[in-house]
């Protein structure tokens, strides 16, 4: 995988990075949020498919991403197809500062040291380069606005956004209300995105358990209602994955925190 696009999971992160404050929102969703991106932009790179409600690899050869390559062959150790909500509900401390020191190395994101009350060392990371974020933000704007189908990418892109509770970020107040409906609304248009978003909410509602029952009608839960799950924080596991940065005290753990 060349460099020429930038990965769905640096575009997640950048669109929840606040420009004036250098933290994230939502942070304690957002590692769940990266997992999922990770499963959508390898899948889009044709290395696993959706089988069912499960992740099945079906080319373990390496894009050329370290990050990415590092989730592909966890999920190709796995042997066997892992539903969605098992996978992202697992090891995911860090995965955000992973991509921030990606982004940091990318030359996207520059981190700048400061302290809390004086005394506590923090790590704050400003865009490098606005006109990024302004044409990911341009690109939701434009599929929500115009109710032209988007692509792909936007598609899953604003299924993990409203999965991980960016919306009342992105379009703050009663003001965004109807802009915050038609982002949830978006995750219709990409069945993986739309899989793997509804693995997110699953796992921070504590329901990722069970099978998730058809969209299409019985018990499962209409098509284009994923409003009725509510975003709260998730309890990730402290476990790392290979490749993941270990956060640190006065880290962007502290940096995050709200």
């Amino acid at each position: 995988m060349g460099r020429s696009r930038r990965t769905i999971p640096e575009e997640l992160l950048l669109l929840a990075l606040d420009p004036a404050t250098g933290t994230t929102a939502q942070p304690q969703s957002l590692d769940l949020g990266l997992a999922g991106a990770q499963l959508v932009e390898l899948a889009l790179a044709g290395r696993i498919a959706p089988d069912g409600d499960r992740i099945a690899v079906v080319l373990p050869r390496p894009t050329g991403d370290p990050t990415l390559d590092s989730a592909l062959e966890l999920l190709r150790r796995r042997g066997s197809p892992v539903r969605a909500v098992h996978w992202i509900g697992g090891p995911r401390l860090g995965l955000r500062q992973t991509y921030l020191t990606h982004l940091e190395r990318c030359g996207m994101v520059h981190a700048v040291s400061g302290q809390m009350c004086g005394v506590l060392p923090t790590t704050r990371y400003q865009a490098t380069d606005t006109e990024i974020s302004r044409e990911i933000r341009a690109r939701l704007d434009s599929a929500i606005r115009t109710g032209v189908p988007p692509d792909p990418r936007t598609a899953a892109l604003a299924a993990l956004a409203h999965a991980v509770g960016l919306g009342k970020h992105l379009y703050p107040g009663n003001e965004g209300r109807s802009c915050r409906s038609r982002l949830r609304d978006l995750i219709r248009h990409d069945p993986m995105g739309g899989l793997v978003a509804h693995a997110v909410m699953d796992v921070q509602n504590g329901v990722g358990g069970q099978p998730r029952r058809s969209q299409g009608g019985g018990a499962g839960a209409p098509a284009g209602r994923p409003a009725a799950r509510t975003a709260a924080p998730a309890g990730a596991s402290s476990r790392r994955m290979p490749g993941q940065a270990r956060q640190v005290s006065g880290g962007m753990v502290r940096a995050g925190a709200r």
